[in-house]
């Protein structure tokens, strides 16, 4: 990142035939380094250097259409979903667009109210993305109602230019749904399913090499037990280290609307005793705590 400085950049346009044999059409200089590019109703996003532009196919190289300047850092991610462009910045985490035809201008949205260093992201609907950032954390954020049918960027009706200035203060923030400290720098997120017929879940990798999952609750009474069975086990089973695990899972953020499926899983590796005083906390008894836990595992895979 720094110096990020590039002697030459371009992009080059390639077109491939019915035996996926690639010729280059053409390539289009640039004045600046680009960090990704997505498809958008024909044309090409870019982000190139502090910039996000729209391109469109040209007969000699790609004719520059829009451009909103003035982005903190540089957008190192890409997702284009209904009429909504959903970016994540190297170092301001996720700023949401809209494109206004009738103006030919791109507006923000909304954008988040923390900095974070973005590794990865993905879209999980219409209003929600998850990410997550170099220093281990995944989070799930909500784009908040007072925009999401709203055209975009200009309320004060005086038609301004969208990127006269950046108003990072004046835009409306994302809601944060899930906030979680995973220990682990993750590189990879998919909205996915591990088996036919079965439910969605976030699939992630790690620098590391782990490979993890979280998945959604269906009711409240599944919430409310696994809740209840992380601060007993938590209680009961102290870190080796020594560290509280309620501050570990809160490293940056207060861990927020996430149970540790790890910890839960500590509870077949206590003593009977301890297990039958969890079984009655929770009125239950230890195998029928065994068996959620199998039952959820099996969900997953």
């Amino acid at each position: 990142l720094y110096p990020r400085h590039a002697p030459k950049a371009t992009i080059k346009t390639y077109m491939y035939d019915e035996r996926y044999h690639l010729q280059l059409i053409h390539s289009t200089p640039l004045d600046d380094v680009p960090l990704c590019l997505f498809p958008f109703e024909g044309r090409l996003l870019a982000s190139v250097g502090k910039c996000l532009r729209i391109y469109e196919l040209g007969k000699r190289k790609l004719l520059r259409k829009c451009e909103y300047k003035n982005i903190p850092e540089g957008i190192m991610w890409i997702h284009v979903k209904g009429d909504k462009i959903y970016t994540a910045d190297l170092r301001e985490s996720f700023h949401i667009f809209k494109y206004r035809r009738s103006d030919n201008q791109l507006f923000v949205l909304s954008d988040d109210s923390a900095p974070r260093w973005m590794t990865c992201a993905t879209v999980l609907d219409n209003l929600t993305m998850a990410g997550a950032d170099k220093f281990d954390n995944f989070f799930i954020c909500r784009i908040p109602e007072e925009c999401r049918d709203d055209e975009g960027g200009d309320f004060t009706g005086l038609r301004l230019k969208a990127d006269t200035a950046y108003l990072t203060g004046a835009t409306p923030k994302l809601d944060h749904v899930v906030q979680f400290h995973v220990g682990d720098s993750i590189t990879a997120l998919e909205k996915t399913t591990l088996s036919q017929g079965g439910s969605e879940l976030i699939c992630y990798s790690t620098m590391l090499g782990a490979i993890g999952a979280f998945y959604p609750f269906s009711s409240r009474e599944e919430i409310d037990f696994f809740q209840h069975l992380e601060m007993f086990v938590r209680a009961e089973k102290a870190p080796l280290c020594g560290r509280d695990h309620m501050m570990y899972r809160s490293y940056h953020f207060p861990v927020q609307n996430c149970v540790d499926g790890d910890l839960c899983e500590q509870f077949v590796t206590l003593p009977n005793d301890k297990q039958r005083l969890i079984a009655s906390e929770l009125d239950r008894t230890p195998a029928e705590i065994i068996k959620k836990l199998e039952d959820m595992r099996n969900r997953l895979l």
